[in-house]
Parts: C-alpha cells; sequence; structure tokens
C-alpha cells in the first residue's frame, strides 16, 4: 500500500490539485485525502502546504518526488525486464524543449524512440521561457545557455552559433544590413522569453563584443512563430543555427552580420537531482544526444547583395 501511496502522492504533485488528483485516478477525493495523509503519518510529516485554492510541495514533499520517482522508475523497469526481457523499455517519460526545438528535433526522436519501444510513453512540453523541472515533474529537458540551478545534473551538447537572418525578399525591399548598428533601421521580430525580452542582440568578435537594442512590430513567445514570420519576409531574426540551418542550406532564409557573430552558447540536457535515472530516460538522451550532434553543421558564408544597403 506504500507504494501506491506514493504513486497516489506523484499525481497529486503533478495535477496541482487533490480533485484533480482523484478524477486521474477515478477515485473520491475523500479517499485521495485520507491516502495522503496515511503518507504523511507514515513519514511523520507534511508533503503538502494547503489552502482553500491550492496546495504546494513543503521542502519533505520535494525530497520525496525527486526521489519517488527515480524509485517508481526502477520498479516499473524492474517489472518489465522480468516480464519481458531484459531489453524492453516501458514507462512515461516527461520532456520539456524549446519550441523551435522541440517541433524540428525532439519530435522527431520521440517518434523514432516511441516507434522503437512501443511500452514507453512520452509527454512533450514545449516553452521558451522558464520551466521549473522539479515542480512539474519534467525528467529531461533541453535549453540554451548556462544553467544557474547547480542541483539540476546537466549534460552538454555542443555549443551553438546564435545567428541574424533573413528572407531574400526582406532584403530585396529592405536592403542588407552591414553592421550590427544598421539593425535600428530594420524590423527586428523579438522573441519573448517567459518574462524576458530578447531586445538586446548580442554581437562579436570576442575581443570587441557589442550589444545592440532592436526593434520591431512584432513580438512573441513562440520561437516557431517568429522563424515563420522571418520566412515570410516580415523581418529579421536572431535564432540558433540548430534552428535554422537547414533554412540557410536551402536558401530560404540569408545569413547576416556573419563577421559580427558572437560566441556560441551551449545547448544543455537536464536532468533533476537524484543519484541513478530509469534505463527508459538514459536511452531517449542519448538518442536526443545523437540526433542534435547530427543537426549540427557549418553554416556557408552567404552574401545578398540585391537592393538598398541599409
Amino acid at each position: 500500500m506504500l507504494i501506491e501511496n506514493i504513486r497516489l502522492f506523484l499525481i497529486i504533485a503533478e495535477k496541482g490539485s487533490l480533485i484533480a488528483a482523484a478524477r486521474e485516478t477515478r477515485l473520491s477525493a475523500t479517499t485521495v485525502s485520507e491516502r495522503l495523509a496515511a503518507l504523511e503519518a507514515h513519514y511523520g510529516v507534511v508533503l503538502f502546504n494547503r489552502t482553500t485554492r491550492s496546495i504546494s510541495l513543503t521542502d519533505e514533499g520535494r525530497t520525496l518526488l525527486n526521489g519517488a520517482r527515480i524509485v517508481l522508475g526502477e520498479i516499473e523497469d524492474l517489472e518489465t525486464r522480468i516480464r519481458f526481457g531484459a531489453e524492453t523499455l516501458s514507462g512515461p517519460i516527461r520532456v520539456s524543449a524549446p519550441i523551435d526545438l522541440g517541433r524540428n528535433v525532439v519530435s522527431e526522436v520521440i517518434s523514432d524512440f516511441t516507434r522503437q519501444h512501443p511500452a514507453i510513453s512520452i509527454e512533450l512540453f514545449l516553452s521558451d521561457g522558464y520551466v521549473d523541472m522539479v515542480g512539474h515533474g519534467f525528467d529531461l529537458a533541453l535549453r540554451y545557455g548556462e544553467i544557474t540551478d547547480s542541483t539540476l545534473r546537466t549534460r552538454n551538447l555542443g555549443q551553438f552559433h546564435r545567428i541574424v537572418c533573413a528572407a531574400p525578399s526582406y532584403l530585396q525591399l529592405h536592403g542588407t544590413p552591414q553592421e550590427p548598428a544598421d539593425l535600428a533601421g530594420h524590423n527586428c521580430l523579438i522573441m519573448r522569453l517567459g518574462t524576458t525580452l530578447d531586445n538586446v542582440w548580442h554581437f562579436g568578435p570576442d575581443k570587441a563584443p557589442q550589444s545592440v537594442t532592436v526593434r520591431g512590430n512584432k513580438t512573441v513567445n513562440d520561437g516557431s512563430m517568429v522563424r515563420q514570420w522571418a520566412l515570410e519576409g516580415q523581418g529579421i531574426i536572431m535564432k540558433s543555427e540548430l534552428d535554422v540551418a537547414q533554412d540557410i542550406k536551402a536558401g530560404r532564409l540569408v545569413a547576416l552580420l556573419q563577421d559580427y557573430t558572437a560566441a556560441p552558447k551551449p545547448l544543455q540536457m537536464m536532468f533533476p537531482p537524484a543519484r541513478a535515472q530509469p534505463r527508459r530516460v538514459r536511452a531517449l538522451a542519448d538518442a536526443l544526444g545523437t540526433a542534435v550532434g547530427q543537426v549540427k553543421s557549418p553554416l556557408p558564408v552567404q552574401e545578398f547583395s540585391h537592393g538598398p544597403e541599409a
């Protein structure tokens, strides 16, 4: 019964309320409340702070949440290996990724992975903003840049530049910027990353870094949308080379200001703090690492001289 109560505790934490957990498990709200109380009595601690409108994990609850996912994952792994053989992977995986990377790379990996391992179920959450891995119960997350949370375990998937680019149709109408300061005269399409506006674009070379505050007529919190606007010729964007390399190779976008490209930023794979990962998570992490490595490629130097100069 202890294991089942821990499973129920995980559902409560993921759903954010006892009522939602009751609906998910088809138990009565009273039964869910009683089983949570029994679990708290077993450990002698309070696992959730409760108000009339919400619940939140206590420090002890977070500790149980972190450990329980690993323990229950290993139990599921063990049951699968006993029932179906040592090579079978099963169970759920929750993944978080940036929107464009998620749609273009991660989704394909997930499709291949679930075809190879039909007993695996994957929930993919796409967001360009900050995500609380532990609070939202993610097993794995991909994020650009340095990771400030030292409790998370990370795996560096490589260094990637952010590329300023635009469609040929935009450059024909508005000209090609020759240096970062020229962006002041252009329509720059801006990303909102959570609560942060990505309107300060950084350039190199490393010995003489510079930053430019850009402006434009469109702002969005969806990396895929800002890329689509650029493809339609609506403005200039700055995106990771992972997101636009294929568009540049195909001529749909033109790389700009390449002499001023800033130092690359890491793409990190993050895992919640724990001593071990279920085999299914390790296997998916390896597949994602391989796929990202295959996407990475040098961008060709391109020039676009038609139209008036900015």
